[in-house]
Formats: structure tokens, C-alpha cells, sequence
């Protein structure tokens, strides 16, 4: 029983640190926030398909590049929950591996358009109406299909032959 419980929070924290490592390191070109970003760890959320270990891991990974990058309190928060809703939607849907690269980028197409438009203050006016809402929508949601669909299948397939190596439960 010990075991397994080390196992988890092992995971959870290898999960966490390399999320942070790669979200640092995409920083460096500017992709990991604003209006336009492809945080490539966001490929992680596929592994909640693999093991719930990475739902903490990937949740606090996120408050952390989050907090590590000073992005805004409302980032922080709302940021690290659309990672979190997200790597839950993978774990439920685990059974698909089509669909479970899905509820990451649905939750972050949701949650971050606002973050963006409130919390940084991000307006766009097309013809004097407010469009950033459903402009950040399209462009968060862009950059999440490819980390999380594209990257995170082939991260999913690669990870997938070797799944009981790695995610090894005792």
C-alpha cells in the first residue's frame, strides 16, 4: 500500500516538474501566454490517460509555471483550473484515445478567452463591438489543438508502447 502511494506522488511530482521545465523554456520565445500561445507542456495532458497521478501533477505543474512566469492572479487561478478540468476530462475519457486529447483544449477555449480579456485587460473592437471573447477563443483554441491533439497524440502513441515501463503500478 506504502508503495503505492510513493508511486503516485512520484509521478505527480516528475509530472509537475517537467510541465514546469517545459513551460519555462516556450516562455523564452513568448508562445506560453497571451493571446497567441502554444504551451507545448500542455501535451502533457494526455497523461492522465495513462495514470491519475498526472491530474496533480499536471495541476500544480500549471500553478507553478504559472506563479514562475508572473502571470496575473486571475491566470494563476483560472489557468491552473482549465489544466486541472482539462486532465480530469482526459482521465474520464481514457477509454478513447481520440477523444481524451479533447478536454483540455475545450476547457482551456472556455476558461482562458476571459483571463485574457479580463484579467489582462485584452480588448478587440471590430465595428465598434467587443470580439475578443470569441477572438481569444480561436486563438487559444488553435494553440491547444496543437499541443494537446497533435503534439499530445504522438506523445500518446510514443508513450503507449512503452506504458508498462513507465506508469508501471505495482
Amino acid at each position: 500500500m506504502r508503495n503505492k502511494k510513493v508511486l503516485f506522488l512520484t509521478q505527480a511530482a516528475v509530472i509537475a516538474a517537467i510541465y514546469v521545465v517545459l513551460t519555462i523554456f516556450i516562455s523564452a520565445f513568448n508562445l506560453a501566454s497571451g493571446a497567441i500561445q502554444v504551451r507545448i507542456s500542455e501535451a502533457l495532458t494526455i497523461l492522465p490517460f495513462f495514470t491519475p497521478a498526472a491530474i496533480p501533477g499536471l495541476a500544480i505543474g500549471c500553478l507553478l509555471s504559472n506563479l514562475l512566469t508572473g502571470a496575473a492572479v486571475y491566470d494563476v487561478v483560472f489557468g491552473s483550473l482549465a489544466t486541472l478540468l482539462g486532465a480530469v476530462g482526459t482521465y474520464l475519457l481514457r477509454k478513447h484515445k481520440f477523444l481524451c486529447t479533447l478536454p483540455p483544449v475545450i476547457a482551456n477555449m472556455v476558461i482562458i478567452p476571459f483571463v485574457l480579456r479580463y484579467g489582462y485587460g485584452l480588448a478587440m473592437e471590430v465595428g465598434g463591438h467587443d470580439v475578443a471573447i470569441p477572438f481569444y477563443m480561436l486563438t487559444v483554441g488553435a494553440g491547444e489543438v496543437i499541443c494537446c491533439c497533435i503534439l499530445g497524440s504522438i506523445l500518446l502513441n510514443a508513450l503507449a508502447k512503452m506504458r508498462n515501463v513507465i506508469f508501471k503500478n505495482e
